[in-house]
C-alpha cells in the first residue's frame, strides 16, 4: 500500500533515531484510500517497539492496546474496557468472543484512517490460536464489501518465532500484510549517539557491553562513563552493580526470549559459544551433550534472535555461531564465572579479576564484528573496488602451522555473487590491542597465496588490517602506496 498525500506529524523529539520506521508508520498509519490496512511490526524485547506505536497512536489519534499474558476471556474484558474509554462510549455488551472485538477495532477506521495497534500479539495468539484466522476473514470480509474502512491495524510482537509463523509466506495473514517492518537494535554510531559518546575507543568498550539496546540507557539513568578513564568505574555502577537492573537483565532475558525452554542449557550454550565455541559440533563438545540436545538448544536461540549462523567465508559448508545481544556476550564470557563474588565483593576488586578476560574474550571478537558491521554498512564501495555483499570470518587450513591451527581472517570481504562464485574483494586481520605493523600485512599475504591455491581468484583482492591501538608508519607508507587498506577506530565511527 503507497501512501496518499497526506499531512504527517512530525517524530517526537523523545524518540531517538528511528526516523526510517517512524516514516513509514506514518505513512501507513495515514494513508487515506479506502480499504482496511493491516502492518506487522516486530524485534527483540527492548529494542523500542512499545514506545514508538503508542508516540504514533498519540500522534495519530489512535488506539493502543498491550496485550498481558491472560486467559482469552481476561484479554477480552480489558480490551472491552480500553476500547470503551478511548471511543467514550458505554462499554460494549460482553462479546462473544475474538469475532466481535476484531469487528469493533477495525469498525474504528469507518470515518478515517486511524493506526489501531495490538502491542505483543502472540500473548493473545498462544491463549486464543484461531484469532489470526478470525482477523484475515474480517478482513476478507471488509475488503469485499465495505469500501469506505480506513482501519490501520497494526500487529506487534517480540516473540520472534511466533510472529514468522504468523506471517510467513504459508501464513493467510501475509498475503494481506501492507506494511512490515523489523526494530533491529542501534547500529555502534547511533548507539555511540545515544549515550552521547565522542571518543571512539569509549564508545566501543561501551557498545562491547550494552550494544544498541535502546532501553539500557534508560537502565542506567542515562549516564555515560565519565571519558576513557570513567569507563571500569562505569561497568561497576552500573552492569556489575546488584542494586541496578543490568545486573540480572541478561538472565531475564534469556528467561523472555526463551519461554522458560532449557534455560540451563541455553547458558551453557552460550557460555560456550563465548568461550569461543562456534560450530555445533564444538559447542555439543564442550556441552557435554548430545548432538541432537544442543542442535535443538542452539535452533532455539537462532529462531530468538539471540544467535546468528554465518558460512565461513572460506569453507561455506561450515556454519559459525555468534551471540548478536553484546550483553549475553558479555555475561556468559566475562561475569560468569564472577556473579557469586559481586554479591558478596566490592564491584572494583572483581572488575579487576575480570578485565583481562573481558578485554580479551570480549572486546576482541566484538570489535571485529564491528569491522563487519562497518564494511556492510558505511565502508565507501571505493575501498573494496565494489559494493560489499557479506562480510565475514573466515578460516583456512595452513601447512606451515602445527596441527589443528587454522589461518584465520576476521573480516573476509565478497561482493556480488555470480553463477559460479563470488568475488574475493578483501582479506582482513582486525586486532583489537595491537599496534599492526608490515607483519600483519605478509601474514595476508602468505594467506592470499593459499587462497590461490586452493583455486581462489586473489587477482583484484586487497588486503587490510583493522586496529583499535593503531598502525606503524612502516604499514601507513603501504597504505599510501596502495598495498593495504587500513581501518582504525576514527574511520569505523567517522569515516568511508
Amino acid at each position: 500500500m503507497s501512501p496518499s498525500e497526506v499531512s504527517r506529524p512530525a517524530k517526537p523529539k523523545t524518540v531517538f533515531d528511528r526516523d526510517a520506521e517512524w516514516d513509514a508508520l506514518v505513512a501507513f498509519a495515514g494513508d487515506t484510500r479506502p480499504g482496511p490496512g493491516l502492518g506487522v511490526m516486530s524485534g527483540r524485547l527492548r529494542q523500542g517497539k512499545t514506545y514508538l506505536l503508542k508516540a504514533l497512536t498519540a500522534a495519530l489519534g489512535g488506539f493502543y492496546f498491550g496485550a498481558q499474558p491472560a486467559a482469552e476471556a481476561e484479554s477480552l474484558r480489558r480490551l472491552a474496557d480500553e476500547l470503551s474509554q478511548y471511543t467514550g462510549t458505554s462499554p460494549p455488551s460482553p462479546w462473544r468472543g475474538w469475532e466481535d472485538a476484531v469487528d469493533a477495532l477495525l469498525a474504528l477506521g469507518d470515518r478515517r484512517p486511524v493506526p489501531i495497534v495490538i502491542d505483543e500479539f502472540p500473548e493473545l495468539v498462544r491463549q486464543s490460536p484461531p484469532l489470526p484466522s478470525v482477523i484475515h476473514s474480517a478482513y476478507r470480509r471488509l475488503r469485499e464489501t465495505d469500501f469506505d474502512n480506513r482501519a490501520r491495524l497494526v500487529l506487534s510482537g517480540s516473540a520472534l518465532p511466533v510472529m514468522h509463523r504468523l506471517f510467513s509466506a504459508a501464513s493467510p495473514l501475509r498475503g494481506l500484510t501492507d506494511l512490515e517492518l523489523t526494530l533491529r537494535p542501534l547500529d555502534f554510531r547511533q548507539a555511540a549517539r545515544l549515550w552521547n559518546i565522542d571518543d571512539p575507543r569509549l564508545a566501543l568498550l561501551v557498545h562491547a557491553v550494552v550494544g544498541g539496546t535502546p532501553a539500557y540507557w534508560g537502565y542506567v539513568g542515562e549516564r555515560p562513563p565519565g571519558g576513557p578513564g570513567g569507563f571500569d568505574a562505569w561497568v561497576c555502577r552500573t552492569v556489575l552493580n546488584p542494586r541496578t537492573p543490568l545486573f540480572l537483565e541478561a538472565h531475564h532475558l534469556l528467561q523472555e526470549e526463551t519461554d522458560h525452554w532449557d534455560r540451563a542449557l541455553c547458558h551453557s550454550a552460550l557460555a560456550a559459544v563465548a568461550s569461543g565455541c562456534s560450530t555445533q559440533g564444538e559447542i555439543a563438545e564442550r556441552l557435554g551433550a548430545p548432538l541432537t540436545d544442543a542442535a535443538r538448544c542452539l535452533a532455539l536461540l537462532r529462531d530468538n534472535g539471540l544467535l546468528h549462523g554465518e558460512p565461513d567465508a572460506f569453507r561455506p559448508n561450515l556454519i559459525r555461531l555468534r551471540i548478536t545481544e553484546p550483553l549475553l556476550a558479555f555475561e556468559h564470557a566475562a561475569v560468569w564465572s564472577y556473579r557469586s563474588a559481586l554479591e558478596q565483593q566490592d564491584a572494583g576488586e572483581v572488575w579487576r579479576r575480570m578485565r583481562p578476560v573481558f578485554d580479551s574474550a570480549v572486546v576482541g571478537p566484538h570489535f571485529a564484528q564491528i569491522c563487519r558491521d562497518w564494511v556492510m554498512d558505511f565502508a565507501a564501495p571505493t575501498v573494496f573496488g565494489a559494493h560489499p555483499a557479506t562480510a565475514a570470518h573466515g578460516s583456512l587450513p595452513d601447512p606451515a602451522r602445527s596441527a589443528g591451527r587454522d589461518a584465520q581472517a576476521e573480516v573476509v570481504v565478497r561482493g556480488p555473487t555470480d553463477t559460479h562464485s563470488s568475488a574475493l574483494l578483501s582479506v582482513g586481520v582486525a586486532r583489537w590491542d595491537q599496534v599492526m605493523d608490515l607483519h600483519h600485512l605478509e601474514q595476508l599475504r602468505h594467506l592470499l597465496d593459499l587462497l590461490a591455491a586452493h583455486g581462489e581468484d586473489v587477482t583484484h583482492t586487497r588486503p587490510a588490517c583493522y586496529s583499535g591501538v593503531g598502525f606503524t608508519s612502516a604499514l601507513r607508507a603501504a597504505e599510501v602506496n596502495g598495498h593495504v587498506v587500513l581501518v582504525d577506530l576514527d574511520r569505523l565511527y567517522q569515516g568511508r
